[in-house]
């Protein structure tokens, strides 16, 4: 069946999320696919990041630690997304960045696996995972004398045995969109005693996760993404309650204190994930992602994640269909699974190596940077130059708080223009920028 733009226009007219884009600053003329990357600020964030240096910095000063409730901001946004991860009351705080909060749990992980089972020296996880998760993991190894082991998917299952002391693993990849069967991977680990740490920043708040159902040992994620905090947004960090009390996180710090203004020369790490706070919180970072998280809030009489999970897969089905049906003969290939229970939120593109100028490479970021120019923002990530088996991405992440299906065509339809025209061979497209 050929896709016509008025199939769009009625789908969005029939869209029960269609008014959630109002709560959403969206620039004239653009077409916002990069929200897997950095989300769009919501119209309430100006005015409360305001509010806050204005008012309770300014004028309140020290009193709005107490008068504003600053002292428990991290544990009350905890408890307000803890919801939409299968997280209970008081088991998730938003605090510092998700490579700290990472090396917190990698951590305690192999604090507690060096407890329970000393011979066990694997730390597992996946060799396209996102690398500051590699690097933190090998600077964990490195203090812990353990051995990081790099795995290709297919290749996870069978190295889980009695060698490896803990699993590691993006839930949804960055380049690819595929997505882990959480629950399957963590029984499959934990029937070997191996602990199970989850990386979520390319899924909270875009995929239904149940961290309890799934019986994940550690979680972490990212508050820029889909949650829509802000450029650095705050992180979260969620343990099991078997695990979470186990060992002290490496970075003591007084807000992790069981008592922070006794002030006692000694540390003592506080009850439950408390202790993985660290230092003094960024508030106003924290007051914007608030903002972020109150339109998930709005979203619960909608049918929450439910209904945000069936527009994402409907939205990324049309684009599949749509860069099938009308960017066919340029070399495109998708890099994203079709099945819906083993995708994300995104749709990644790869092109042949040897289309790009003058036969080289793929011309994938020149293609992603002429989009860029025509207002369909998505973005690139760099392949392996073909000598192995990644290839470069043009990454595009649908966000269905703020998306329609008639940007998706739109979207599309630059990208048919961008490929037929040859406008990406211009040498403006070609100039590599710092962040790509």
């Amino acid at each position: 069946m050929t896709l016509t733009l008025q199939d769009c226009r009625d789908r969005d007219a029939e869209d029960p999320l269609r008014a959630l884009r109002d709560l959403f600053a969206l620039p004239a003329g653009q077409i916002y696919l990069d929200g897997n990357s950095l989300g769009l600020a919501p119209r309430a964030t100006a005015a409360r990041v305001a509010q806050v240096v204005q008012q309770e910095w300014a004028q309140d000063l020290i009193t709005s630690w107490n008068k504003a409730g600053w002292v428990d901001l991290p544990q009350r946004l905890g408890n307000q997304f803890a919801p939409w991860l299968g997280a209970r009351r008081d088991e998730l705080v938003f605090t510092d960045t998700t490579s700290i909060n990472l090396f917190k749990v990698l951590t305690a992980a192999a604090r507690i696996a060096a407890e329970d089972a000393p011979a066990r020296r694997r730390l597992l996880t996946e060799r396209s995972n996102f690398p500051t998760d590699l690097y933190i993991a090998e600077s964990v190894c490195a203090q812990h004398g353990l051995q990081l082991v790099l795995l290709e998917p297919e290749e996870i299952p069978a190295a889980l045995d009695d060698q490896a002391a803990i699993l590691l693993l993006t839930h949804v990849n960055y380049r690819t969109g595929a997505m882990h069967d959480m629950a399957g991977l963590t029984a499959a680990a934990h029937a070997h005693g191996i602990l199970c740490v989850w990386d979520l920043c390319h899924s909270a708040g875009a995929v239904p996760i149940d961290l309890h159902a799934a019986d994940a040992d550690f979680a972490v994620g990212c508050g820029y993404k889909y949650l829509n905090g802000g450029p650095g947004a705050p992180a979260f960090v969620w343990a099991h309650p078997r695990v979470v009390n186990r060992c002290a996180q490496p970075l003591a710090g007084w807000f992790g204190h069981a008592a922070p203004f006794a002030f006692t020369p000694g540390y003592a790490p506080a009850d439950g994930i408390q202790r993985y706070l660290c230092g003094t919180q960024p508030i106003i970072s924290l007051s914007a992602l608030q903002c972020g998280l109150d339109v998930f809030s709005a979203t619960e009489p909608l049918g929450g994640m439910a209904a945000l999970r069936a527009k994402s897969l409907a939205l990324t089905d049309l684009f599949i269909a749509l860069v099938e049906q009308r960017c066919a003969g340029h070399g495109l290939g998708l890099a994203t699974p079709l099945a819906h229970e083993k995708r994300g939120s995104q749709v990644c593109l790869t092109r042949d190596e040897g289309l790009g100028v003058d036969g080289q490479g793929s011309g994938a970021y020149a293609i992603v940077q002429a989009l860029i120019a025509r207002g369909v923002i998505g973005d690139f990530r760099q392949g392996d130059g073909g000598v192995g088996r990644h290839k470069d991405i043009l990454r595009f992440g649908f966000t269905p708080l703020y998306l329609g299906f008639e940007d998706v065509w739109n979207a599309a339809e630059q990208l048919r223009q961008v490929l037929e025209s040859g406008e990406w061979r211009e040498a403006r497209f070609h100039q590599r920028q710092a962040v790509t």
